[in-house]
C-alpha cells in the first residue's frame, strides 16, 4: 500500500465498507444453507492463505508467527492451514466449451449477418460455407458437432427454425439451467470486479476502470425504464467487444495473460435492503 493510500485508509473505515460489501454474500450463504462457523472455517482458511503468499518479506521465509501476527488467527491453527495452496481455479467443460463456440457465433463474420447478428445455421453445408457443423469445427475437433447440438438443444441453449437451421436463443449468452456454471460466472466475475476495485483503492494512480452511473430516489416506472435502456446499450458493447477481442485472438501468440471485460446492472427498492440508506434524489459518475 502506497503512504498516500495509508492516510485515507483506516481498518473501521474498511470494515465498514466490507460490512456493506459482505451482506449479499451472507444471504447467498443462508440461503443455501452455508452456516456461520462453516463460513468462518472459510475466512480463516482464505486470511492464512492470502498473508502466507501476499504478505512475505523480502529475502525472508514466511514464518506460522508472522502469519499469525498479520491475520490473528492462532498460531497452531496457522501451522495446520498453511500449505493448503490457493484454490484452483477450475473451468467446468461446459462453460469452456460453450463459452468458446458461442463467442465464435457472436462474432465470427462467416457465422454473422450484415448487422452482426447471429446467423440461423444449416446442420452441414458445403466446404466454405456456414454451418452448425463447421462453426463446433472452427473451435474444436475434439467435439462431434451432433454431440454438441443434442446437448444444446437439450439445455435449450439453440433451437430449429422451420427450415431446420439451428438458431441461438439469448440463454446461451447467459446459461441459467446448470447450477456448476451459474456458480462458475458468479465467482470468477464477482472475484475480478473486487480485484479490480480493491488495486484501485490501494494504489495512488487507480489502474483499472470501475465506474457505475447511479440515480437514487426514482420511481419504479423510471428505473424500470433505465434498466431496459442500460441492458440494451450494454449487451452492444459487449457483442463488440467480443468480435474485436475474438478477431485479435487469432494472430495472437498467446500466453498466460487474460482479459475480463464486465458490467453490471441492479435496479432496487432502496427498503429492499437492510442497512442501505435512505434512498435520495440524486445522480452521478462514481
Amino acid at each position: 500500500m502506497s503512504k498516500s493510500a495509508e492516510q485515507y485508509l483506516d481498518a473501521a473505515g474498511v470494515q465498514s465498507a466490507l460490512n456493506r460489501v459482505l451482506r449479499p454474500l451472507v444471504r447467498l450463504a443462508i440461503k443455501c444453507g452455508v452456516t456461520f462457523p462453516t463460513f468462518v472455517d472459510l475466512l480463516r482458511q482464505i486470511y492464512v492463505n492470502v498473508a502466507e503468499h501476499e504478505f512475505t518479506l523480502p529475502d525472508k521465509p514466511q514464518t506460522d508467527s508472522r502469519v499469525s501476527l498479520l491475520t490473528g488467527v492462532h498460531r497452531k491453527e496457522v501451522s495446520r492451514l498453511r500449505g493448503a495452496g490457493a484454490p484452483v481455479r477450475v473451468i467446468p467443460d461446459s462453460v469452456s466449451r460453450t463459452s468458446a463456440i458461442v463467442a465464435r457465433w457472436l462474432a465470427d463474420p462467416l457465422f454473422t449477418d450484415a448487422k452482426g447478428a447471429p446467423l440461423p445455421l444449416p446442420r452441414m453445408a458445403e466446404t466454405g460455407e456456414a454451418s452448425f457443423a463447421g462453426l463446433v469445427e472452427s473451435v474444436t475437433r475434439d467435439l462431434r458437432p451432433r454431440a454438441v447440438l443434442d446437448d444444446w438443444l437439450d439445455r435449450k441453449l439453440v433451437e430449429t427454425d422451420e427450415e431446420d437451421r439451428i438458431v441461438l436463443m439469448e440463454a446461451a449468452m447467459a446459461p441459467r439451467d446448470d447450477g456448476e456454471v451459474r456458480l462458475y460466472y458468479f465467482a470468477r466475475n464477482l472475484q475480478d470486479h473486487a480485484a479490480a476495485a480493491v488495486a484501485n483503492i490501494l494504489a495512488d494512480k487507480p489502474p483499472f476502470i470501475e465506474r457505475a452511473v447511479h440515480y437514487d430516489g426514482l420511481s419504479e416506472e423510471l428505473a424500470r425504464s433505465l434498466e431496459a435502456y442500460s441492458r440494451k446499450v450494454v449487451m452492444e458493447t459487449l457483442l463488440h467487444l467480443n468480435k474485436h477481442a475474438n478477431q485479435a485472438v487469432k494472430s495472437d501468440p498467446g500466453g498466460t495473460s487474460r482479459w475480463n471485460c464486465g458490467v453490471y446492472i441492479l435496479t432496487a427498492d432502496g427498503a429492499s435492503f437492510a442497512g442501505e440508506e435512505s434512498p435520495k434524489p440524486a445522480g452521478g459518475d462514481a
